[in-house]
């Protein structure tokens, strides 16, 4: 980093950007990101790559924003901010869209998402920010629609005896998204899994898949990597297996669900409550992805795009809320 940015860095030291990337020893990283193209470990594998751990920031950049790859090209060139994050300075080129594109592609192909998500979580942990037996977990699922809806077009023909309307669908390009109708409304695009910790709502585990697959097979897999005594979830979940694969393990903070000719009791009534006032700190991580990251639609194409941009975007949400508690603690940057 040349002298004029040093100087840079130091204007802008309270910048959250800036502070945000002290609390992470992205060295980690580099070992995980070794191989993700053929030059790094063939030196006739084509041209030399940009540095993978700039290369990681700027993808968290890209993310933390909602910015598009030639936005996110853009703003490396003038934000500083963004120079210094990323480690990309003035005096060097920085990287285009399409670099930007097959980097992440190359990322995901490799499933690297999950590993990059689980690193810093154990990071955060390591300072104190974010507890690694939480008192409770919970799951729950929401809607991401898919950046390529379907559309509808209505063609009008005239013909000398009668207009004749038809009307034609047009597929859409994410052949993996489905649809959904929650309520009076239709969704086509992915559910999104997620699960928090009740102590300061961390993000611990994330996945994408169709709108249409249901909540009640996803629990086992959500769960197994988690380390919580209790696991409190909606009655979207409730069934007897749901119930058998918390025995032994967790604590049941799963809702009960009414069936018909078999209301729900007075005690179970009362459970729900309780579970309730325990899951409002998954509606408000919902919020802010939606609110803060701009998550309401995808932007890519395909399950495994759309996963991994959910995993990233729960990277942003667990380093924001970590820097929020960091600077209530009086963290030294």
């Amino acid at each position: 980093m040349n002298l004029f940015m040093l100087g840079v860095e130091d204007k802008l030291n309270n910048n959250r950007l800036i502070r945000l990337g002290k609390m992470i020893d992205w060295s980690r990283f580099r070992k995980m990101l070794t191989g993700i193209h053929k030059n790094d470990v063939d030196p006739k594998g084509g041209q030399k790559s940009y540095d993978h751990l700039k290369m990681l920031r700027v993808l968290i950049l890209k993310e933390w924003h909602s910015l598009s790859d030639k936005e996110t090209e853009d703003c490396l060139k003038v934000r500083l901010d963004f120079m210094i994050f990323s480690g990309f300075d003035l005096g060097e080129g920085t990287p285009d869209e399409t670099t930007i594109c097959r980097f992440r592609n190359s990322l995901i192909l490799k499933g690297l998402d999950k590993q990059i998500f689980a690193e810093i979580n154990s990071q955060l942990e390591a300072k104190g920010f974010k507890v690694k037996k939480a008192q409770g977990a919970v799951v729950d699922a929401t809607i991401i629609e898919s950046s390529a809806r379907p559309r509808r077009v209505i063609n009008i023909e005239n013909d000398r005896e009668e207009t004749q309307t038809q009307f034609e669908i047009q597929e859409s390009k994410d052949k993996d998204a489905k649809w959904l109708k929650k309520g009076n409304r239709s969704y086509y695009g992915y559910k999104g899994f997620l699960v928090t910790d009740t102590d300061d709502g961390y993000i611990l585990n994330t996945k994408a898949e169709p709108a249409n697959v249901s909540e009640m097979n996803k629990l086992e897999e959500m769960i197994t990597s988690i380390n919580a005594e209790v696991i409190y979830t909606d009655k979207g979940y409730s069934s007897k297996d749901n119930r058998n694969l918390l025995k032994g393990r967790y604590k049941d903070g799963i809702m009960f669900k009414a069936a018909r000719n078999k209301p729900l009791t007075g005690i179970q009534k009362l459970i729900n409550r309780f579970i309730s006032k325990k899951r409002y700190i998954v509606e408000q991580c919902n919020g802010t992805m939606k609110r803060v990251f701009g998550f309401t639609r995808a932007s890519y194409m395909t399950r495994e795009k759309v996963d991994a941009q959910y995993c990233f975007k729960s990277v942003c949400f667990n380093l924001l809320k970590a820097y929020n508690k960091a600077v209530a603690l009086n963290y030294a940057f």
